[in-house]
């Protein structure tokens, strides 16, 4: 599967998650240091929004989330940019010919395996979409 077409996949898998999760699920955090499910959500927006950020600049210029200290633990706003960042993200990996589109693929995955150990030390749902892609 073509790099591009593979983030995609990573990107709607992330879609099933925030569907999946309550507001009060997105606030849960395991029972040693760690930060919340949100917390992990909001850093996947920001990777992504920094990624578009780069493709256009044609570099790296730092890391940044759209999502303020104002929505912090809200799951609409999260939702809306994880759909948001997701679109962009996809439209700026088509013009993208470096690396940046492998950084922006371990960057999610890996998300994905911490947020796999939030679900699972939590006891929450599994959406069938992770239990498939990663033989949970």
């Amino acid at each position: 599967m073509p790099i591009t077409e593979q983030l995609s996949f990573e990107f709607s898998m992330y879609s099933d998650l925030a569907e999946s999760l309550g507001e009060s699920e997105m606030q849960k955090d395991l029972p040693v240091p760690s930060n919340t499910i949100w917390d992990q959500l909001w850093c996947v927006v920001g990777g992504r929004e920094s990624y578009v950020k780069a493709v256009e600049a044609g570099r790296w210029v730092g890391f940044s989330c759209s999502l303020g200290a104002d929505t912090r633990g809200l799951r609409e706003p999260l939702v809306e940019a994880l759909a948001n960042s997701a679109e962009s993200a996809t439209i700026a990996a088509v013009g993208d010919d470096g690396e940046g589109k492998l950084h922006l693929l371990l960057h999610e995955v890996q998300h994905q395996g911490q947020l796999i150990r939030y679900l699972l030390g939590l006891d929450l749902e599994v959406p069938a979409s992770w239990s498939k892609r990663w033989s949970l």
